[in-house]
């Protein structure tokens, strides 16, 4: 029996290098894909290490290189691949009025298209496995300065659902979908705690949380074809302008 392994596309950095430990953790040896954070993966790779586990690092760049080589490659290398996790993301803001073609190409070719891709790949080279992708809150909403990357992401969601129903039983598919948990760190203090205000929990998520759903989904076998939004409730604060609040 081969050890259970997983791929984490984007696992070096940010959301990804807390799965790409945390799943070190549960025991699975992890493949890094990265594509310009070679340091930052050589660093996570280290820890996994020291924690008893294999890892290795394997580059590709999904604006040019053939994703189906990824998975060959982490299959190759881990023979016990039963798990593709798709954290990579492309993110740049633009409404539609200023959304150019290769914004679109970009955003879409890593958010959604390569995803499609590696989970078609990855269907192909194992018998039986999961995928979760990770998604975004947003895709809850209608935020139009953001258009080409939440245009990416909701698909990426819808993906998900089709996907689940194509591969069941075999491979279980399931997503993701963080609220502020992680902000970037142009984010000013006073624009987090904005964007608190309409989280109804009224506190901003931990990593931990987002582990936590990861291991829920890799341990309930019942569920598939789901988008688990972890977000303290943000994404169904959708009371709308009624009459009943028009004063406030």
């Amino acid at each position: 029996m081969h050890q259970q392994a997983a791929l984490v596309t984007g696992g070096a950095t940010r959301l990804g290098r807390y799965f790409s430990e945390a799943l070190a953790d549960a025991g699975y040896n992890i493949a890094i894909h990265v594509n310009r954070s070679r340091e930052e993966a050589e660093e996570v790779a280290s820890g996994i290490r020291a924690k008893g586990r294999e890892c290795e690092i394997l580059p590709c760049d999904f604006l040019s290189d053939e994703p189906g080589d990824l998975i060959q490659a982490a299959k190759q290398r881990f023979p016990g691949l039963n798990l593709l996790l798709n954290s990579a993301s492309a993110y740049e803001p633009a409404p539609i009025a200023e959304t150019e073609l290769a914004m679109l190409e970009t955003q879409f070719r890593v958010n959604m298209f390569t995803p499609l891709l590696l989970t078609r790949h990855f269907a192909e080279a194992v018998q039986e496995g999961q995928v979760i992708n990770i998604i975004d809150n947003k895709v809850a909403y209608h935020q139009y300065p953001y258009a080409a990357y939440l245009l990416s992401k909701k698909s990426l969601a819808e993906m998900t659902r089709m996907a689940a129903l194509e591969f069941a039983p075999r491979i279980r598919i399931n997503g993701i979908a963080p609220g502020v948990v992680l902000p970037a760190s142009q984010r000013t203090s006073d624009y987090i705690e904005w964007r608190i205000e309409g989280i109804p929990l009224k506190r901003q998520g931990a990593p931990d949380h987002l582990v936590q759903s990861l291991h829920y989904l890799l341990n309930n076998s019942f569920v598939a074809g789901q988008i688990l939004f972890v977000d303290g409730g943000e994404s169904i604060n959708l009371e709308g302008r009624h009459s009943e609040n028009y004063s406030l």
